[in-house]
């Protein structure tokens, strides 16, 4: 018996140590707050407006920021100028691209002379120098610099004539 009250007695002891005191007083009551606060019902999900598509129109107008060209200056060009593209020339592989879509990745000079090294869309590296072409609009190499590529484009006034249009490739960076 004197073993059952000292076991007993042992294990009081141990249950007492463990509690610890009321450690989560807070947490027991913020629970019970809880539980009693009247429970409600859930508003249902409010209804979604159908997406309506927008369909841009102006995509054919001339852009907000350029100068308007007058009708007079086209003629004036039209009869100023005498530069046409040479049909006859074979086109060269870059030619079959936008130069939108083309960029400039790189320079490399080989026995004195810089190359432009050109991405084309489908990811093949190009090398190409002054005189060559490049670009849908008969676009002619002028310039091959460290960090840029000018090309000279002829481009088509609507009518008969052409124009000369200068346009700039900017190296890429990777960041």
């Amino acid at each position: 018996m004197k073993f059952s009250r000292l076991l007993l007695v042992a294990g009081v002891s141990v249950l007492a140590a463990c509690s610890g005191g009321n450690q989560y007083a807070d947490l027991d009551e913020f629970v019970a707050q809880k539980r009693a606060a009247p429970s409600g019902q859930i508003p249902p999900i409010p209804a979604l407006k159908a997406y309506r598509a927008f369909s841009y129109t102006a995509s054919g107008l001339r852009a907000p920021f350029n100068r308007p060209v007058d009708v007079k200056e086209i003629a004036k060009l039209d009869a100023a100028s005498n530069v046409k593209p040479d049909l006859k020339r074979e086109k060269e592989f870059l030619e079959q691209f936008s130069l939108d879509s083309v960029t400039v990745v790189g320079t490399v000079r080989l026995d004195g002379v810089l190359w432009a090294l050109v991405k084309d869309p489908d990811g093949g590296v190009h090398r190409v120098r002054k005189n060559n072409y490049l670009g849908r609009n008969f676009g002619k190499i002028v310039d091959v610099a460290e960090n840029y590529l000018t090309v000279v484009e002829i481009v088509s006034t609507g009518g008969d004539g052409w124009v000369e249009r200068p346009r700039s490739l900017e190296l890429k960076v990777r960041k």
